[in-house]
């Protein structure tokens, strides 16, 4: 508990975890390029990222570009926020919040790209509502994603892929819609940047295969 204060304590007082408490916490929305980056480099947003390893990965490969890591717990966020210090790392920083409210920090077409990685996978029916592809969900990052944005998604969980692909086959608005089950024996591998998490090591040691599929909304 005390490693947990601590990490706590730490972020509270780094400037790239953006968190409840901070006055820059309800003043971010539609602000993100001007008051946090600086610049009007094109933003990439990785939900549910846990400790960051994607945002940190991506944000190392392409520094004129921005990248902002998405979760609610802070002893998660932590590290990819010490990553990111230790590093020098300023196109990288971390919003502490529920995916659920993530219109609330990000206005209409404000996000280039997003990522979804290895997100719970929800298995009981009760908690379909909130899976992160859910219609729900879906809805809300249509809003914030920008027309022509890439929907990135990497999974080890069979259920929860093949869930979301019949999810996006009821829908009128997805197209260039691309996927694998095996990312790593696909054309597609090179596009993730064999940058892994914590959890696709993990799953990928059991024999898992890994799962990935990108599209665009349309209008």
């Amino acid at each position: 508990m005390k490693s947990k204060l601590k990490r706590f304590e730490i972020i509270a007082g780094r400037d790239n975890v953006i968190e409840p408490g901070k006055e820059i916490f309800l003043k971010i929305k539609g602000n993100w390029k001007k008051d946090y980056f600086g610049n009007e480099n094109p933003m990439t947003v990785e939900l549910a990222c846990g400790r960051g390893e994607y945002s940190v990965g991506l944000a190392r490969k392409f520094p004129t570009q921005n990248f902002i890591g998405v979760d609610l717990k802070g002893d998660r966020l932590w590290k990819g926020s010490t990553w990111a210090h230790e590093e020098g790392l300023k196109n990288v920083g971390f919003l502490r919040t529920q995916i659920l409210n993530i219109e609330s920090f990000f206005e209409l077409g404000e996000i280039d790209e997003i990522w979804l990685t290895f997100p719970d996978p929800r298995p009981r029916k009760r908690d379909i509502k909130r899976r992160l592809t859910s219609p729900r969900f879906l809805d809300m990052f249509k809003k914030i994603l920008k027309r022509d944005g890439w929907f990135r998604f990497k999974t080890d969980n069979t259920g929860l892929f093949n869930y979301t692909l019949e999810e996006l086959s009821l829908r009128t608005d997805i197209r260039e819609l691309n996927f694998t089950h095996d990312l790593y024996e696909s054309d597609l591998r090179a596009e993730c940047f064999d940058i892994k998490t914590r959890y696709e090591e993990m799953f990928a040691a059991k024999g898992e295969k890994i799962k990935y599929l990108k599209f665009k909304f349309a209008e």
